[in-house]
């Protein structure tokens, strides 16, 4: 945050409207955390510099304000959901790729058709394994399976998998993949192994396959693939069975055309990208499911819990900024007791959070700041 305190030299000057600026900007933003943050920083930035009447620095923040507000997303994203009609979902979309996977009729021909190509090999045997499920609406309908796995068997179903994919589309960028899908991994492994099994060499291989919209290692590459290796010794192979396989639509080097013409599709999925009879064949399955009225239906209740949870983490946002604005404003003397410190983490008022913020702008010190709480 923008330090506002008064040098020994200049008047005190009262700016607790920094705070209602804030307060305006979250209204206006929502909860885009990080480019909120950027706003709020620039307003502080204006706000200081028209006290002070530095015009110069007010043209020059206003316009890294104006250029930020351009570089924001045209469509709400929140943990990876992208809030848009259900005419317009693309097969990259979290909530159509779980619909279609999981479906009875053609889930199993759908997995089989995109990890075919995606992988370049024959898939076998498959069996889609929900992990959660979204409870029907009404007791006619299905409920929507999320987070789903693929298992792979060489023979029947009754025996052990040999292969198990985790095939999941992220929309959400500011994550830490390599540590996110090393949890969910963990959470994967975990469930082929019972208490007291000592035969490890029954595990399956585990691919963790995530198909994104975004470059996430910056390197223009269509496919990621990481394995486990020696270091000292390249050509010594660390057999633990395990892949991370990362997909790029709009990568130009690595890959196939094939898995080009598939990966483009999954991003926009429409009969004019559906160009070879691979796509062609899951734009059968997209249409047919985007016609089943139920699917529809759990869509939009789908949405209703989004936005509730969304409300909820922006409150939860909005609260921890609080918080934090307070605590940089008092840093200026001094450290900050932890007592205070849990005191203020534990207020669930945005109101009263609000209130402090002001007052914390206009204490001269933390006495004086402590002196004003109950």
């Amino acid at each position: 945050m923008v330090s506002t305190k008064p040098e020994k030299n200049q008047k005190e000057i009262d700016i607790s409207p920094l705070s209602d600026i804030i307060d305006s900007s979250e209204n206006t933003c929502g909860n885009l955390v990080t480019p909120l943050r950027c706003v709020q920083w620039h307003l502080a930035c204006i706000f200081t510099a028209a006290l002070t009447e530095n015009w110069q620095a007010i043209v020059y923040a206003t316009l890294c304000l104006y250029l930020i507000l351009q570089c924001l997303p045209e469509k709400e994203t929140f943990m990876g959901y992208t809030n848009k009609p259900f005419e317009e979902l693309d097969v990259l979309d979290n909530f159509l790729m779980n619909a279609i996977a999981t479906d009875e009729e053609v889930g199993e021909a759908f997995c089989r058709k995109v990890l075919s190509v995606l992988l370049q090999r024959t898939i076998g045997r498959i069996k889609i394994v929900a992990q959660y499920t979204l409870p029907a609406q009404t007791p006619r309908y299905r409920g929507i399976r999320m987070d789903v796995k693929i298992e792979e068997f060489d023979k029947t179903t009754d025996a052990p998998p040999a292969n198990v994919y985790d095939l999941e589309p992220h929309l959400q960028e500011n994550l830490d993949l390599p540590r996110h899908n090393r949890f969910y991994q963990a959470k994967a492994d975990s469930r082929y192994m019972r208490r007291g099994d000592d035969d490890f060499s029954r595990m399956p291989n585990l691919y963790v396959i995530t198909i994104l919209n975004f470059d996430p290692f910056g390197k223009d590459y269509m496919m990621y693939t990481f394995e486990n290796r020696c270091l000292e010794v390249d050509s010594l192979k660390y057999n633990d069975g395990l892949k991370f396989i990362y997909f790029y639509p709009d990568g130009a080097n690595g890959g196939s055309g094939e898995i080009k013409t598939m990966l483009q599709y999954l991003q926009h999925s429409t009969e004019e990208n559906a160009s070879d009879e691979s796509t062609k064949e899951l734009h059968n399955y997209v249409s047919k499911v985007k016609t089943m009225p139920e699917v529809r239906e759990e869509y939009m209740r789908f949405e209703e819990v989004i936005a509730f949870e969304r409300k909820e983490a922006a409150e939860k946002t909005a609260k921890a900024t609080k918080v934090q604005d307070i605590l940089e404003l008092l840093e200026d003397y001094g450290p900050i007791p932890s007592s205070l410190q849990k005191k203020l983490e534990a207020i669930d008022d945005i109101d009263l959070l609000k209130k402090y913020l002001k007052l914390a702008a206009r204490a001269d010190s933390l006495e004086a700041f402590e002196s004003q709480l109950p």
